[in-house]
């Protein structure tokens, strides 16, 4: 039986809801008078459930869909205001015992190059993506208990925070690893990581032990499960995501927001953050292979229906998007992207030699993290380093809590400004200096608190003499 505050996964990710949510949707797509319903709804910023949601997904009427991209952005409006939080990946480790078909990194592909990355090794990539100006970072690594033990991501989260290199400083790690036990999420919160990030892949069972033929990652209930234990351990702050195209996009849709309504029903609190990759060519994975990829205004669409669904959650695109696609859905929703990321092992430093890839995934946004901050200023928005909420204790419930009651505007806001502040004075190039500098201005004056906004003035003199990491 389908019940969202169960512990068991196929109770919480119920295979027959969701079928009956799909059969659901297609009965009423065309019910406008209940579209309608969903849609006043949804203006309440409290969220729709999996069932309203997928009655949206299945509306192919364009009129409504121009109504749902307009509320998404509003809402993203209200919550996030124009703020965009940077980051990048650093991955460790491709080692893997997996057998994941998606995946270059499974284990019978004997042709990639495995690598991973010593401490000193991490020590230079780590001052390369300071050298930047990236602040907050999120690890990638295999599943290999041999090569990549706890006690090998412990160690490199340690190495990492404790890097100062000129005004760089890695501020927040968030950590995307295997599912794995209680104690050792435990140990994760102890060493102060930001988010656990865990993407489910696919939460169709049958296709998700079909993809998954081996190894530890192959048992559906233990890694659907991961964000209960770590929840357990004390890690009040979960990212979850599916990869696109592995799986029928309605059937992974509805599977995705329930697993977010389980977590608020069995201990409070939603997701931090929503991930939507697609599936990417890779090394010997060609995505035509699976048929049930989803062209970019279907991509856009569910953009814009998870931020309406979940309005306080931050949403994440990555790399895998090109510019075009990444532009249009920062307008639907999306809160945080990465910049000039590298999906190699040890990719910062040096650029590898084509016989010596390493690549998780191909990269369709090439461009500089300064071109990325240039552009995403140029559009209006305000490129953020932050990670305030994490280092105050903002996190959790903490957090969503303040996010619901909009006083967290009082926070983001200034401290969107002082890291940009930042990032112009110790990285930008002239012309994103100049474009940055009166964007500042202009913004200021949307900080709601007087005293608020005359504190961070005088911190943003203050960083111009030298000054740094400022935070509400």
């Amino acid at each position: 039986m389908y019940n969202p505050s169960s512990l068991k996964a196929e109770e919480f990710i119920n295979h027959e809801e969701i079928l009956e949510t799909l059969a659901y949707a297609d009965a009423n797509k065309d019910n406008m008078e209940l579209i309608d319903s969903i849609l006043e709804k949804a203006k309440e910023r409290k969220g729709l459930n999996h069932r309203e949601a997928s009655v949206l997904l299945a509306c192919d009427n364009k009129e409504k869909i121009e109504e749902m991209y307009a509320l998404a952005q509003q809402i993203k409006q209200d919550f996030y205001g124009n703020r965009i939080v940077m980051f990048a990946p650093l991955y460790l480790s491709n080692y893997c015992i997996n057998g994941c078909v998606y995946c270059p990194y499974h284990i019978s592909n004997k042709h990639i190059a495995r690598k991973k990355l010593t401490q000193e090794e991490i020590k230079r990539e780590v001052i390369a993506l300071q050298d930047m100006g990236h602040k907050r970072l999120a690890l990638e690594a295999g599943e290999d208990p041999k090569n990549n033990p706890i006690e090998y991501i412990l160690e490199s989260i340690k190495t990492i925070y404790s890097i100062k290199h000129k005004n760089g400083a890695i501020r927040r790690v968030n950590v995307n690893i295997a599912a794995t036990t209680v104690e050792e999420y435990r140990m994760l919160k102890e060493a102060g990581i930001g988010t656990y990030i865990l993407f489910q892949e696919t939460y169709h069972k049958e296709s998700y032990e079909k993809l998954h033929p081996y190894g530890p990652k192959s048992n559906y209930a233990y890694h659907t499960e991961a964000m209960d234990r770590a929840m357990e351990g004390g890690i009040d702050d979960v990212g979850l995501g599916v990869l696109f195209g592995l799986e029928m996009y309605r059937y992974e849709f509805a599977g995705l927001l329930m697993h977010a309504e389980h977590l608020e029903a069995a201990h409070g609190v939603g997701p931090h953050t929503i991930s939507v990759p697609r599936i990417k060519r890779a090394d010997d994975i060609d995505p035509t292979a699976f048929d049930n990829g989803i062209d970019d205004e279907t991509f856009a669409k569910i953009c814009a229906l998870i931020r309406i669904c979940v309005p306080y959650t931050g949403m994440i695109i990555s790399t895998r998007e090109s510019q075009a696609v990444r532009e249009k859905v920062l307008k639907l929703g999306v809160s945080q992207i990465s910049g000039a990321s590298r999906t190699s092992v040890g990719g910062y430093c040096e650029d590898e030699p084509e016989e010596e890839n390493s690549q998780q995934f191909d990269v369709s946004d090439n461009r500089t993290l300064d071109e990325v901050v240039k552009w995403l200023m140029e559009m209006g928005c305000i490129p953020s380093f932050c990670t305030a909420c994490y280092r105050e204790g903002r996190t959790g419930d903490r957090f969503m809590s303040l996010c619901k009651s909009g006083q967290i505007q009082n926070c983001c806001q200034p401290n969107a400004l002082m890291t940009l502040k930042e990032y112009l004075m110790d990285y930008a190039s002239e012309d994103t200096k100049r474009i940055g500098e009166a964007l500042i201005k202009a913004e200021l004056e949307n900080i709601p608190k007087d005293k608020v906004k005359e504190i961070c003035k005088e911190n943003l003199i203050k960083i111009e003499q030298g000054i740094r990491d400022f935070r509400f």
